[in-house]
């Protein structure tokens, strides 16, 4: 019986907790109202900040709230091209503009979007890491659903009524600079959470991980293990339908749809 490794200790929280503690808060378009449903809503926005942990920089948006007498703020995604002062509409009746948001039905193929909604109403879902975007390539009137392809290649069929903002998340390009040294990377995931530095399993003795220990650094079994694994076993390649690297340019039929 060796010890309880780490990825038995992550589940238990304490140390492992997300440092939420400076976040800016929750990154969601405004709530589905009568306004968005049927025509369209005016806000301004009133500043782009940063939030800690996170790549792509928010903007604060404004918008009157259509039933009581008050300024409703929303943090939505800065996207690229966006400026404090600029107005956003969001609504069926908006038009495509960098920044405003609508439902994905209502624009033409080829548009790239962003924070785009998985089910109408959830207030975007996909898309959403720092210069990311998804591409709208067809819709289907009969049925309602609009095909989309997302930011990892694959292609995702959604409801026509889902909103998403057009244009592309800014703070692209960020993954392109080398991190160069340790107190770069320690800064970077001192304000996401507690996963860095992160020692291999074959650095490790046996009682602390199942590829610890050995003359030579070696795992010394297959390096997969099954979907059912005991907690304490189940490093390595989880339930691997392939190892190796991905080699030929051979598309799949999905991707030729």
């Amino acid at each position: 019986m060796g010890r309880v490794i780490r990825g038995q200790r992550k589940g238990a929280g304490s140390i492992f907790r997300s440092h939420v503690h400076h976040r800016k808060g929750a990154v969601k378009l405004r709530s589905l109202d009568y306004a968005e449903r049927n025509g369209y809503i005016r806000g301004v926005v009133k500043e782009i900040i940063h939030d800690p942990g996170r790549g792509a920089p928010l903007a604060k948006v404004a918008f009157r709230d259509p039933y009581r007498y008050r300024i409703r703020t929303e943090i939505f995604l800065a996207v690229e091209g966006m400026h404090t002062g600029q107005f956003v509409y969001c609504g069926k009746k908006a038009n495509l503009t960098m920044g405003n948001c609508m439902p994905i039905g209502e624009m033409p193929e080829g548009t790239v979007v962003c924070g785009v909604e998985e089910k109408p109403g959830d207030r975007g879902k996909l898309a959403r890491a720092s210069g990311d975007s998804a591409t709208i390539i067809s819709h289907n009137p009969d049925t309602g659903r609009t095909r989309v392809r997302l930011p990892s290649g694959s292609k995702k069929v959604l409801s026509s009524s889902s909103r998403a903002i057009v244009g592309i998340v800014a703070g692209g390009g960020r993954t392109e600079k080398p991190l160069l040294k340790a107190g770069r990377a320690y800064h970077k995931f001192k304000v996401k959470r507690n996963c860095w530095p992160r020692v291999r399993g074959v650095a490790m003795n046996p009682v602390d991980h199942p590829h610890g220990g050995g003359n030579h650094q070696h795992i010394g079994t297959p390096s997969t293990v099954r979907r059912d694994t005991p907690a304490g076993r189940k490093v390595g390649l989880i339930a691997a339908r392939r190892t190796g690297r991905l080699r030929g340019g051979s598309k799949s039929q999905a991707d030729k749809d």
